[in-house]
């Protein structure tokens, strides 16, 4: 599983012809460092570097808060249609994301808001899969906790904020990180959307290094590798609250 990565640390230290030989070169021989500098003039990184990182924070603090109350609201709360609202989120999960590709431009296009930050973040700043997996997770908490809070005089809000919310720790670090990965990667959307490359996200930064007639493949393998380096760490570091998040909301 590890190798992959291994092969794409190896290309961004080798030459271009070394990695377009046939036999492929295991070894690149004298390390080209200069790969990771080259980086750097070959697309506007830090730029894009903070885009992605603008879009992701915007996404995921968006995502913790409509998806956390719109779970708690489908899992605690009475009110009409409920269950044909939630089946009709549920089936927002089975289209494709592509169908909703050409009306989402339409709609943005109309705002005004191409090659801008909050064109890239409209469309992912709710999610039916995190209103799905908030239920879920607001449906294995205990009813005693809400009604001795509906007993001590709280109104719904308040016992969502005070009492609920604190114990969903685990379920809102799960979304928060699946959100971030996401956000991170997301490719067709930020693609269609920004065409200025001050505007793109690294994702589409990265894509754009791929040429018509050739390809500088090391330069490429460095830029994904600096790309992905703050994620992957993240991801490791908190890997743990992931997988103990998803299993506590009954969705493993």
């Amino acid at each position: 599983m590890i190798f992959p990565f291994l092969w794409q640390i190896i290309m961004s230290l080798s030459t271009n012809s070394q990695v377009i030989s046939v036999p492929p070169t295991f070894w690149p021989g004298q390390l080209q460092w200069h790969n990771f500098a080259d980086v750097f003039t070959a697309m506007p990184f830090m730029s894009q570097f903070w885009v992605s990182v603008t879009i992701t924070i915007i996404r995921t603090v968006g995502q913790l808060a409509l998806c956390s109350l719109a779970g708690y609201a489908f899992a605690r709360m009475r009110f009409p249609l409920k269950g044909l609202i939630f089946g009709i989120i549920l089936a927002i999960l089975m289209v494709p994301s592509q169908v909703y590709l050409i009306p989402q431009y339409q709609i943005i296009q109309g705002l005004g808001w191409l090659n801008t930050t909050a064109g890239i973040v409209a469309p992912g700043i709710f999610s039916a899969f995190g209103t799905f997996m908030m239920r879920q997770f607001f449906l294995g908490l205990p009813d005693e906790l809400e009604e001795a809070a509906r007993l001590d005089g709280c109104n719904p809000l308040q016992t969502f904020w005070k009492i609920m919310l604190p114990l969903a720790k685990p379920g809102l670090s799960a979304l928060a990180i699946i959100t971030v990965l996401w956000s991170w990667n997301d490719l067709l959307w930020p693609l269609v959307v920004s065409t200025y490359a001050e505007s793109m996200p690294l994702s589409v930064g990265l894509a754009t290094l791929q040429g018509q007639n050739s390809t500088n493949y090391p330069v490429l393998m460095a830029a994904s590798l600096l790309a992905s380096a703050p994620i992957l760490i993240l991801f490791l570091v908190m890997q743990r609250r992931v997988i103990d998040g998803i299993a506590f909301s009954g969705m493993k």
